[in-house]
């Protein structure tokens, strides 16, 4: 991909909402993805995002992404390790958006932003909510197979975005389709989730 303040803001607002549906899934193993690219020289970042081609952002990223690898797959704590990423998730996409976006006016720049968090806040929704769905069933292979389609799908999402932004972006917006289709479903899962904790904290 040419150096990200070439492009035109059409294929930059699809590399960005591939890159925030990725981080929406999982924020470490897509930084990662994105310092590694720029390191080896697949991916020229701007100015503003060049920190995470340094080595120590990288291996921080590895790091975590190594935690979250495991965390994410142990069914029941892996409902609470979504739930505090909520946190974590949302706001990576929408800083890497508002960061990769100097070079835009400042309307531009913060539509980037919006689109990137929002982005990822329905990756984000569709993933807890069908962590949610899931996590009851006695077997733990289906909760593991899940997380690691997930990792897959971040990582993938995040290459494909920056040989083939256009593709990516058409891909991300069928999610985001299907995930508005099943808004309802996904609600009644989180607020399953919420009440089933309630009743964990109150039986205690």
């Amino acid at each position: 991909m040419a150096n990200w303040l070439q492009i035109p803001p059409s294929q930059l607002f699809a590399v960005l909402a591939a890159i925030g549906f990725a981080a929406g899934l999982n924020p470490y193993a897509t930084v990662a993805a994105l310092g590694l690219l720029a390191r080896f020289g697949h991916l020229p970042l701007p100015p503003t995002l060049q920190l995470l081609e340094s080595w120590p952002v990288i291996g921080a990223s590895l790091a975590l992404f190594g935690i979250e690898f495991f965390a994410d797959k142990v069914p029941a704590f892996d409902l609470v390790w979504n739930a505090l990423h909520t946190f974590v998730r949302v706001p990576v996409a929408g800083l890497l958006a508002f960061e990769a976006t100097q070079q835009l006016s400042p309307q531009l720049q913060l539509l980037a932003t919006v689109l990137g968090a929002a982005v990822a806040l329905a990756a984000h929704g569709a993933k807890t909510a069908a962590r949610a769905a899931v996590t009851p069933s006695p077997e733990p292979v289906s909760n593991m197979t899940l997380s690691l389609g997930e990792d897959v799908l971040a990582i993938a999402l995040t290459w494909l975005a920056t040989i083939h932004p256009y593709v990516a972006g058409g891909i991300v917006s069928g999610f985001v389709v299907l995930i508005a289709i099943f808004v309802r479903w996904v609600a009644r899962a989180l607020r399953a989730l919420l009440v089933a904790g309630e009743r964990q904290l109150a039986g205690r």
